[in-house]
């Protein structure tokens, strides 16, 4: 299970302050994350590295949670960042982040996006598709700029993971595929065009992955693919990209592994392929998000309506569901979650964790073991740091919540909730005339 602390009266606390006084401060719905858990799990991959001897960048996953707040901490930290949208580009400028140490990835960047990131000069462009080649080599001579890139790779291997977030396989919309020879003709098209600087290679095996032989054999692959160019078009990467994925510990059927260890493997592999196929060692890129930002998240909700039907569970209803938390509906993700009140008391009773929305699927956790509960009641649901609220919805026009820092044993908004003005700030009337 998920750690977490409490104080002298026994109730959940965040960063060291009572989860209760922070439902009461902020209401709820309500997301916080404990930052100086960020803080020691983004060392942790630093650490891990540094023991290792080798160059390295730890590059931000935002998808994961992308907001002005948290690219600051990210910039305090030292870390590159990597972006899907222009969205998450213009959210990176306005945190006033390095463009140097940012990468754009996404299979389908739009023309608008492209040039954003050219004219700002982003740290790479991860190439992901043939049309995305021509459409920056097209923003490119209108420019009359450079930029350097990547090649986006798909080696075949399909993480042990939902086949939702498998992304390194064949059958993937993902990058170009090695096998059938769609990434060496984007190699070629790359190396013949002088304004793209082809810095490395990148892939991406998939999400919540708990064991290294995946990162292992998806190096071996790599490694073979650079001696191959390398014989071939005398070209290796200054880069090798390896992606992220690393899980982290939902329930207590996770058991995820440290960041030392996970490095450890990817060093060890790395070297030990680079000196089989005698090639430099590049420099290892990583791209933690949920184990960046995943366990340091907690979400708070405040109980509502109970319903008992004989011979089943209760179903226990909260403030929220899946339009702050769309993972349980979309790919039967699981988690579990305490009684702020109460988290260490002893189990009375088997409940479903129902959220508000008006969906049969919308259940937060199918079995959650809890002391007695009541109306009013404060549930926090551990380790949703990681695409809760960047998946976040106004289905049935209910407001997104609000995101709190806690650090130091202060908090702070850093998202504000929306309001019903929010809601329909963006509608306009209608005012066509119908036919006479």
């Amino acid at each position: 299970m998920p750690e977490f602390q409490t104080n002298t009266q026994g109730h959940l606390t965040i960063g060291g302050l009572d989860a209760l006084e922070l439902a009461k401060e902020y209401k709820t719905p309500l997301v916080v994350y404990d930052v100086a858990q960020i803080r020691q799990q983004y060392q942790a991959f630093q650490d891990a590295f540094i023991k290792e001897n080798l160059d390295y960048a730890i590059s931000y996953a935002s998808k994961a949670f992308s907001a002005i707040a948290m690219y600051q901490l990210i910039k305090q930290l030292g870390g590159h960042i990597d972006v899907v949208s222009g969205g998450e580009l213009f959210t990176a400028m306005q945190a006033d982040f390095p463009m140097s140490k940012v990468s754009f990835h996404g299979n389908n960047k739009t023309y608008q996006e492209l040039l954003l990131a050219v004219q700002n000069q982003v740290g790479a462009i991860i190439l992901d598709n043939f049309y995305e080649i021509e459409l920056l080599s097209q923003i490119l001579q209108s420019t009359k700029k450079k930029i350097k890139v990547m090649l986006r790779v798909t080696p075949g291997i399909s993480a042990h993971t939902h086949q939702y977030v498998q992304t390194g396989q064949e059958d993937s919309k993902f990058g170009f595929d090695i096998r059938s020879g769609q990434a060496e003709k984007a190699l070629v098209q790359v190396l013949s065009n002088p304004q793209m600087q082809l810095i490395g290679l990148h892939a991406h095996i998939g999400s919540q992955i708990l064991e290294v032989d995946g990162f292992e054999l998806e190096i071996q692959k790599l490694m073979q693919l650079v001696s191959d160019w390398s014989q071939k078009y005398q070209y290796q990467p200054d880069i090798l990209n390896l992606g992220g994925g690393f899980g982290i510990s939902y329930t207590q059927a996770d058991t995820p592994l440290t960041p030392a260890t996970f490095i450890h493997a990817i060093s060890q592999t790395v070297r030990t392929n680079a000196q089989k196929f005698n090639l430099k060692i590049p420099t290892i890129w990583i791209e933690p998000g949920r184990s960046i930002v995943g366990s340091a998240g907690y979400s708070l909700y405040t109980i509502g309506a109970r319903k008992d039907v004989p011979n089943l569970r209760p179903y226990i209803s909260v403030d929220g569901g899946m339009g702050d938390n769309i993972r349980p509906a979309l790919y039967q993700a699981q988690y579990e979650a305490v009684l702020a009140r109460a988290p260490l008391q002893e189990p009375q009773e088997e409940v479903r964790l129902a959220g508000r929305y008006c969906e049969s699927g919308d259940i937060l956790i199918d079995s959650l073991n809890l002391p007695v509960t009541h109306s009013g009641d404060i549930i926090a649901v551990l380790a949703t740091g990681a695409y809760g609220y960047s998946m976040a919805s106004n289905y049935n026009r209910v407001g997104r919540p609000a995101v709190v820092f806690v650090e130091n044993q202060q908090s702070q908004i850093v998202i504000k909730r929306e309001s019903y003005a929010d809601l329909v700030r963006n509608d306009c009337f209608y005012h066509l005339k119908k036919d006479d």
